[in-house]
């Protein structure tokens, strides 16, 4: 048995019917111009016959001294035909069908007595295109890297036949954490913790005096920030990256704050069009890169940033500078900061949302923050599986008590792919947001030229 960590153990704890916690991807694959009909049933087969797996996908969790959230164990037989299936979207195979198939798909939880993840392939688009549904649980693999692992099946040749698989990925050239027994682990995990906790205290203190960082419970209620029920409702949209990149160099700012002004402008509209706009500014969480182009040194450099999103101005130039200031501020911050110190102070951002997941607690409080805005990078070329062409990549990530929508993008060469996720009960009419996106991208558009 292996210890899983106090972080991950969180989101085996906290999952139940209505939170699932797992983060998800749907893939849009164009078939190469020779490929028969067939194609997607040789390639499913072709996907059966690799039943060798790497020790990640064979964990699933295990009980010890008593309580199942603790350790993970290696499933000795793992039955591919059930973590890899294929389905067909009845006529007349729109897109609307298949995103319905990946809401559907995604309100589900894993089962944890198997290793915790599944895909399925998808064939029966009207337009001739096969797809994707990826789901791994956060315990097991956070969406960053679950997004790395399946680019890394990916290939930028497109006369390359070999198909890799997720689950039989060559080992990667990262070090290895150093092996122990369970009570070993969990001591090093402690240690951490509490070594890292007076240094985030310091940081923050240092930080309110100077003004730079916004805090956890700055923002206002929302009715995004309510309890959620399990079913979910996905909807997913592309985007030129010009488009951002225009807006970027004349304003002075960078990709990040359009796309976070851009989602800014969409959820203000939306808000308003349900009456449901605080007076306050929404804050987002802003899971951010620190690391510079030309840094590759190792180590941690992810930060957990809150961003004003400027979502009581109507001028969409001006919330642009309140979303472009608010991220400079806190990147100083971090940027001042060790790795160490880096985790402490983002683990001091996220702590509060502890409280939501005691029972009657989300009521009592306001919320640590309002929305998740995650932008995963993607790949730079156009890539390519069993020859072929990906057209586009959505990632799906997790909703949960208080954040009943979540935003995930990824770039995905000239394009950024959008993946919105929300309750769908406490989030009604989620496809408008789509709309109001593009809206506000040509209003940004239109102002800063």
């Amino acid at each position: 048995m292996e210890l899983i960590s106090p972080i991950d153990a969180v989101f085996l704890l906290a999952e139940s019917r209505e939170h699932p916690m797992h983060v998800g991807s749907l893939q849009l694959f164009e078939a190469p111009e020779d490929a028969g009909p067939d194609f997607a049933r040789l390639t499913h087969e072709k996907l059966l016959a690799d039943n060798e797996f790497h020790p990640t996908f064979r964990r699933r969790p295990a009980t010890w001294l008593g309580a199942p959230q603790l350790a993970w164990t290696q499933a000795e037989e793992v039955e591919l035909a059930y973590h890899l299936r294929r389905s067909a979207l009845p006529s007349p195979g729109n897109f609307d069908q298949l995103l319905a198939l990946a809401s559907h798909l995604h309100g589900a939880l894993l089962d944890r007595h198997r290793p915790l993840w599944e895909i399925h392939l998808v064939e029966g688009l009207n337009d001739g295109r096969f797809a994707l549904y990826s789901k791994m649980h956060h315990a097991l693999i956070d969406g960053v890297t679950a997004q790395r692992v399946l680019q890394r099946t990916l290939t930028n040749d497109p006369t390359a036949t070999e198909t890799r698989v997720p689950w039989n990925l060559p080992r990667s050239p990262r070090k290895s954490e150093p092996s122990g027994s369970l009570l070993g682990g969990l001591a090093r995990n402690l240690r951490s913790a509490v070594n890292s906790g007076p240094a985030a205290l310091r940081v923050a203190r240092a930080a309110l005096v100077q003004q730079q960082l916004t805090m956890p419970f700055e923002a206002p209620r929302s009715m995004f920030n309510v309890p959620i029920g399990g079913a979910r409702r996905c909807a997913v949209r592309s985007w030129p990256l010009e488009r951002v990149k225009q807006v970027k160099k004349a304003t002075g700012t960078t990709v990040n704050d359009v796309v976070l002004a851009m989602s800014a402008g969409a959820l203000r509209a939306y808000l308003i069009e349900q009456h449901a706009l605080p007076d306050k500014p929404l804050i987002a969480m802003v899971p951010v890169s620190l690391r510079d182009d030309e840094d590759e040194v190792g180590g941690v450099k992810v930060g957990a940033i809150l961003c004003n999103l400027g979502t009581d101005i109507a001028d969409p130039i001006e919330r642009l500078r309140v979303v472009s200031e608010s991220m400079r501020r806190s990147k100083e911050v971090y940027n001042s900061l060790s790795p160490i110190q880096t985790m402490a102070l983002s683990g001091l951002m996220l702590s509060p949302l502890a409280l939501t997941l005691l029972p009657g607690m989300l009521s009592f409080t306001n919320p640590p923050f309002n929305i998740v805005i995650s932008n995963v990078p993607g790949p730079k070329e156009p890539q390519y599986w069993n020859g072929a062409r990906l057209d586009a990549s959505y990632p799906m990530s997790i909703p949960f008590d208080g954040q009943a929508v979540n935003i995930t993008l990824t770039t995905n060469v000239d394009s950024l792919d959008f993946g919105l996720v929300g309750c769908r009960r406490s989030v009604p009419r989620l496809h408008s947001l789509l709309d109001h996106l593009e809206n506000s991208l040509a209003e940004l558009e239109q102002a800063a030229s």
